[in-house]
């Protein structure tokens, strides 16, 4: 009876012959993903045709913003009718979801298009996104230009997204080679990793409880101020069953406990951004959504207690200081080794140093004017180099609120002309 007790029509709907179809919009520059999708994996036919496009040249944006951007420009009529038609067919419509990278070309210009986009359409829907940020080790990166598409996206995703839940390859690959003891993870390996982490953070809309259970709730009480919306992740216990469909003894099965997991999600090794919670910054908010069936509400009373206790967590001193805590069924659907999963959602100012390490990367190439031939001959860029300074400016006017977020005298931020 509980086991189907859960809203399905969130991401699906039901067709005429009883089975579920995702409203997923499949959207790239060139074939070769989709293609994989649609017509190789296991859920080629579990998405509609007619939701998936792809640019008729097919030739990519060649790891170009301004290139992706004006095919997003181009496709505008196309992309938006799709849009429109998932929309029309919802019963309330609360906002959208984009999943895409901001190194390369499609995810990070025709992206930024997009958020442009669905902001000027539904002005008053939200958009959340899951926005993959680039590995900065250089010899695991193949984009040069990604400091670039990596700063031009991030001035959208600042002033066009309500939310954005950062997944930092840097961290995802840490996490593989060290937790999950797997030497060189490949792609799908740590797509499984983002998909774990999809899934948890949609747990309480899937089964709703009696809170967070729509997305505004669940956004509302993580980002006081509108700005500072970069949402962390953590996940534990990893076990490499999750992540590759396959058990190993690196990953032995463990007891686990509330306040086992509710501690181990605010260590830094097991948050999926390459910033160190611990000695730097505070939390602006802290959910943990606690996912088991058998979890009695006590136990995570006392769990709280003795993290508060043991002083474990940093807050800001402008705000509450408090952990909130959902609490989540787990699907009878999908086997889990563990009794209870741990999965935390926070906004910490320690997301600085990401976007730091971000702008410092940007200068290194811009003060050499290198590798820019490609962006001048796009539309956006024919006159002048305008549009990078500004971004430039906008992710810097991020840094510096976040770094204001860690004192007393935030309130005053921006009015009194200190930063």
């Amino acid at each position: 009876t509980n086991f189907v007790d859960d809203r399905k029509d969130v991401f699906f709907y039901q067709s005429d012959d009883e089975h579920y179809i995702p409203r997923a919009l499949l959207i790239d520059l060139e074939p070769r993903v989709v293609n994989k999708i649609t017509r190789q994996s296991p859920y080629r036919d579990l998405f509609n045709p007619e939701n998936c496009f792809i640019a008729q040249d097919g030739g990519g944006a060649g790891n170009n913003w301004a290139s992706g951007f004006r095919q997003g420009e181009e496709h505008h009529e196309q992309v938006i009718d799709m849009i429109d038609r998932e929309s029309d067919n919802s019963d309330s419509l609360e906002g959208f979801v984009l999943t895409h990278s901001i190194a390369g070309g499609t995810g990070s210009g025709m992206g930024s298009y997009l958020l442009e986009a669905l902001n000027d359409h539904f002005p008053k829907k939200l958009v959340q996104t899951y926005s993959v940020f680039p590995n900065w080790d250089q010899s695991q990166s193949d984009v040069v230009v990604q400091p670039y598409n990596s700063v031009l996206t991030m001035k959208r995703l600042t002033l066009n997204a309500d939310a954005v839940v950062v997944l930092d390859n840097t961290a995802l690959n840490q996490i593989a080679v060290d937790r999950l003891r797997i030497d060189n993870p490949t792609v799908d390996q740590l797509n499984s990793l983002v998909a774990t982490i999809m899934a948890a953070s949609t747990t309480t809309l899937r089964y709703p409880g009696y809170m967070n259970n729509d997305l505004i709730g669940l956004l509302a009480s993580l980002i006081p101020t509108p700005r500072c919306h970069f949402l962390m992740t953590g996940y534990t216990p990893l076990t490499l069953t999750d992540a590759t469909g396959q058990s190993d003894s690196a990953t032995r099965i463990r007891k686990t406990t509330v306040l086992d997991v509710m501690r181990r999600l605010t260590q830094p090794k097991n948050i999926m951004v390459s910033a160190n919670t611990r000695s730097s910054g505070c939390y602006i908010s802290l959910l943990n959504i606690v996912q088991g069936n058998d979890i009695d509400p006590t136990q995570i009373h006392k769990a709280l207690q003795r993290i508060r206790e043991r002083q474990l967590i940093n807050f800001i001193p402008w705000g509450p200081a408090s952990v909130q805590v959902a609490l989540a069924r787990t699907s009878p659907y999908v086997t889990n080794p563990h009794k209870v999963s741990g999965f935390m959602l926070a906004n910490h100012t320690s997301m600085a140093e990401l976007f730091d390490r971000l702008l410092g990367q940007y200068d290194r190439i811009r003060k050499r004017n290198a590798f820019l031939d490609n962006y001048r001959k796009e539309p956006m860029f024919e006159d002048n180099l305008d549009e990078f300074d500004s971004a430039r400016e906008t992710v810097q006017g991020l840094v510096d609120e976040y770094r204001a977020c860690e004192r007393p005298d935030y309130v005053d931020f921006g009015t009194t002309g200190q930063r």
